[in-house]
Parts: structure tokens; sequence; C-alpha cells
């Protein structure tokens, strides 16, 4: 039986769905506006491959989505959030969410509390739990918080008070209350790790819907597929999981983009150029996975230390509205998922940067002639600001003088010009298009590890061999296939003022699903 992947990645313009087989060849693919039902856009897309492909050779579906990131930034659907962290009194001057925009903060914070207990950056604990406490805070919250996010100090090295913890509210507020572990959502750092459990806490229903939505969207097509989601370092997580974790999945669509760039092209080091129809998204590859970004990263205005691949995002795509009145003037607006309805080559009656390209004959699309009244110098000036943007992204993504190759992949790829001063290649290909979506279906599981080891107790190699076997554990457990799962990513970071030559270690391990 022929062993078939369906990646689809939702994004704000297009939803596009790929089936792959498993040499990793484009079986075939589709393209549709997304939808202001987000189901609807993929239900599309898996009608028209499924017509070409049998719903009985289809093993996995993998979603990439920008559904929870959008609701961060349009406050909507979030749940009601109890935040209690484990660290009195040595905490106690910065109060939970105190950096958050006012308006998130009110919105999701229904209750927050600190208690005593916590460890230090070795694991010893600060003092013991205060679990009179913690009951009295699952008491306090009541009916008024949808979910709670628990963080307890140095947690990654040491999760055993937010375990008790955790144990505590089930025991009061029902096994399947939702609770939010710190250790298990963001690194080092109480107040990002913090941060990044209360808007995973905030994400309840997001998560539950994107996995419901897509389950009953499969079960219409009697797809009996296991389904997972693409998370922000480009590998997966399981439906399960995703609806547990489902901020993990918030940077996924670029990072889709980016793996699939390389699997298109072969490359393992090079510039990714997204470009869509309201926006670009320009990354690094490194080794075959997309650069992380080394500072917190804002999300919806809230300060995070989630693994995030490092990205210079600008309002520029296909359907990026030109305006000529005294001056030039693009953008930032976009015509988004109406490209087709409005733009001048398709008969709209709105010049977007795709009738630009049309017109220069970088894309053939539409019907030219609709837009035969645009002044050829405008064509000219439009194209040259985009190709000095883009020129000054990709200077701006680099990290060393070198000329290096460039991979232009998305829908509004057409107007990445061939020639670009610090970049030695274009490399194109003809599923570009539809690179976000073989992102997804390649997808491997990852596990990370993230702590801080003291050298001088045991050794540099013995300790960093300690965090590989973590790592290929955590891997394993997300279901990668322990022959295959390799060691993709490690980082040591110096402490210069913790004892004991202390140093901050990073592992990711990567490897195919079983």
């Amino acid at each position: 039986m022929t062993t078939i992947r369906i990646g689809i990645d939702v994004g704000g313009t297009n939803t596009d769905v790929v089936a792959i087989d498993p040499a990793g060849q484009v079986v075939t693919w589709h393209k549709t506006p997304t939808t202001a039902t987000l189901f609807d856009g993929i239900e599309a897309g898996l009608s028209a491959v499924l017509a070409r492909v049998r719903p009985a050779d289809v093993s996995h579906v993998m979603l990439g989505t920008t559904h929870p990131v959008n609701a961060l930034i349009a406050r909507s659907n979030l749940a009601r959030v109890g935040v209690l962290r484990i660290g009195a009194p040595a905490t106690m001057s910065i109060s939970p969410l105190a950096d958050w925009p006012r308006d998130l903060a009110g919105l999701v914070c229904a209750y927050s509390a600190v208690v005593r207990g916590g460890h230090e950056f070795d694991g010893s604990p600060m003092g013991p739990l205060d679990e009179d406490a913690v009951r009295a805070f699952a008491k306090a919250c009541g009916a008024t918080v949808d979910a709670i996010a628990l963080t307890g100090v140095h947690s990654p090295a040491n999760p055993e008070h937010e375990i008790r913890a955790g144990q505590i509210l089930a025991e009061e507020l029902g096994q399947n209350f939702p609770v939010t572990l710190g250790h298990q959502i963001g690194g080092l750092g109480l107040l990002e790790r913090e941060n990044s459990a209360t808007l995973n806490a905030a994400l309840r229903f997001v998560g539950a819907e994107v996995v419901t939505g897509l389950e009953q969207a499969l079960s219409a097509h009697d797809l009996r597929a296991e389904i997972y989601m693409t998370q922000n370092d480009g590998t997966l997580l399981s439906a399960a999981e995703a609806a547990r974790r489902p901020v993990m999945t918030i940077g996924s669509g670029p990072t889709n983009s980016m793996r699939g760039a390389a699997h298109l092209s072969g490359l393992a080091d090079a510039i990714i150029m997204d470009v869509g129809g309201t926006s670009t998204d320009v990354g690094m590859l490194v080794n075959g996975f997309p650069r992380e970004s080394a500072l917190p990263v804002e999300i919806g205005g809230v300060r995070t230390n989630y693994r995030m691949p490092d990205l210079i995002s600008v309002g520029l795509g296909g359907g990026t509205v030109v305006r000529a009145e005294e001056d030039l003037r693009i953008g930032p607006d976009s015509v988004a998922h109406r490209l087709t309805e409005r733009a001048r080559v398709f008969g709209g009656d709105t010049l977007t940067l795709t009738d630009v390209s049309v017109l220069a004959g970088r894309l053939s699309a539409g019907e030219p002639g609709r837009a035969a009244d645009v002044p050829r110098p405008l064509v000219a000036q439009a194209l040259s600001w985009v190709d000095e943007r883009i020129g000054r992204l990709a200077d701006r993504i680099k990290v060393a003088r070198s000329d290096l190759p460039l991979v232009a992949v998305g829908g509004g790829a057409h107007l990445i010009p061939d020639e670009i001063p610090g970049v030695s290649t274009v490399h194109r290909h003809e599923y570009a298009a539809v690179a976000n979506a073989i992102g997804a279906a390649i997808a491997e599981a990852s596990g990370t590890l993230d702590r801080t080891y003291q050298f001088s107790d045991g050794g540099r190699e013995a300790c960093l061999d300690a965090a590989k076997r973590a790592a290929v554990d955590a891997a394993v457990r997300a279901g990668a296939d322990p022959a295959g799962t390799r060691i993709t990513a490690i980082t040591e970071i110096p402490i210069s003022y913790l004892p004991g030559d202390s140093v901050r270690v990073q592992v990711k391990a990567t490897g195919p699903l079983t």
C-alpha cells in the first residue's frame, strides 16, 4: 500500500494542501483562498487533493496554521487564566504579567498568586513547596478561570514543585482541568517562561477548535490518518499535544516554508525568502533547519522564550496595494485573499504588485490587457522599489559578508529578482508556491533540552552526553524513530555570574516518525 502524507498550511491569503509520497515527491497539490471560517478553506483543498489520491493511502496529515497567533493579535476566543508562580519570597518584586499590554492582561488574567517554593539554578530546593497555599489558590480560582498557568523558579532544572503543585490542582479542580506547566512550554528565564505558560493556557479554546475542526474535516472524507500539527521549530506535535500546547504552533507558518524550501532546493544553508499575498518572511537555513532567534520573541506584545525562527517580516506581497497619486505609495495594505477578485489583471479595480509583476514580464497570470493603461514608468518605479527592498532584506538576514544562495518560495515569489547583491544564486522550483504545505508534510518529530549544568561537577563531555541523551529520549517520546534520531543543534552558553563553571546547554534532537 502506498503511504501518502498530506501537508496543509493555512496562511492569511491562501490555504495550501499537498500530497507527498514516501520518497518525498509531490503527488498533487491545491491552492485555495483562505476563508473566513478556517476549515472551509481546508475542506476545499482536501476535496481537490483527494480527488487524485485515495483516502485509504493517506497515513499522516500535518497542519500548520496562523490561527493561534491571530487569536492573540485579535484578542478573540481567549480563556480566562489563573496564574500561579512558585517562588516566594525571592520573586515578589515583580508580579505575574507585569510586562503585558494592559488590555491583554485584563482580558486573560482572572486571578494570580505567588507561593513559596521553587529551586536554585542547579536544581536544589529554595525551600519546601507551600502546598496549603496551592490549595487556597485553587479554591480562590473557583469557577472564574478556564485554565491555569503554573510556573516555578528554575523548573527546567528541577520540575518537582511544578509537578506536585499540578497534582494538587488536579485534586482540587478535577483531573481534566487544563493546567499548563511552565517547564513543558518555555526555557530558562522565569518571566518569559511564565508568560509563555499563560499564553498557552489562554489559547485553550483555540487549540481545541483547531484540532477538532481538522478531525471533522478528515472524518468528512473518511480519512483515518494520524494527525499532527507543525510547531515553531519546524517539527511536529501530535494532535493531542497540540490541543494541550497550542502556543507551540504559533510560529509554524514561516518555519514550514523554510523547511519546504530546504526540501525543494536540496540546500542546507541558504537565505529563504517566502513572499505571500500580504507579507514577506525572510530567514536563514542552517543545517537544513531555520536559524533560531537568540533573542526573546514578542507575541501579541508579550515577551516569551519559545524556540522561534530568526525572521524579518515586512508588509510586501503579491496583494500589496500600489497607489500612484502625487507620489508613488506601495502598501503596507493588501487585498490579501481577494487578490483574484481585486487585482487589475483579474478584472478588479485595485493596482497591486501582482499587476506590476505581470506588466513587467516576471509573472504570467490573468489578462495583462486589463491593466494596459498603467504607465510604464510607474511599473518600472514600483519594480525598482521592490528590488531595492528585497536586496535590503537579504542583506539584513545575513551574519557574514560572503554571498549566499537564496531560495524563493511562496505565491508571490515572482516579485524576487534573479539578481540580488550579496546573493550568489536565486533558486526557484515548480512547487515553490506551496513550499509551506510541503514543509508541513515532510516535518519530523523532535525533542529538546534547555538547562544549566556545572561542568566542574561531572566534566564537560559527561554533561553534554547526558543532555544529548535527554533530548533524544524526548524526541522518541514525541514519535521519532530511535534508529533515525540525531542531534541537529547544540549550544553552550557560559554563565559567568554563577559558580562552578556553570553553562546553559541547549540541545535539539530530530528524527523521522515511526
